[in-house]
């Protein structure tokens, strides 16, 4: 299982990254751009009710056709939700992602 600070030193490990990383959840931006590289999934658990960090689910930003490929090829790594369902990030399932693997999708994130 990869926890919270093996996130944030792959990430870091990035060019230019900057850690904006709350107690609470991840989020990871490359340096002068406004949008994240990736950051904890915030879940919905109810409705109308604030959403929960998730600490082991990272939200990872990917092209769509990327994403569409990953979520057919890997669905026990991958997931996506009604909220990002048409948005180009994908949910990793931290516990079961290989580390390599992640520090692939975060170079290919932190790239776009």
């Amino acid at each position: 299982m990869i926890d919270p600070e093996q996130v944030r030193r792959i990430a870091l490990a990035l060019e230019g990254t900057v850690d904006e990383s709350k107690p609470d959840r991840l989020a990871f931006v490359k340096a002068g751009q406004k949008s994240g590289y990736a950051w904890t999934w915030l879940e919905r658990v109810h409705p109308k009710k604030p959403r929960v960090p998730r600490l082991t689910v990272l939200a990872v930003r990917c092209p769509i056709g990327r994403k569409d490929i990953l979520l057919e090829a890997a669905a026990d790594l991958y997931f996506d939700d009604d909220h990002y369902r048409g948005y180009p990030a994908i949910l990793v399932r931290l516990d079961v992602i290989p580390e390599d693997e992640l520090v692939a999708l975060l170079k290919d994130a932190w790239r776009l």
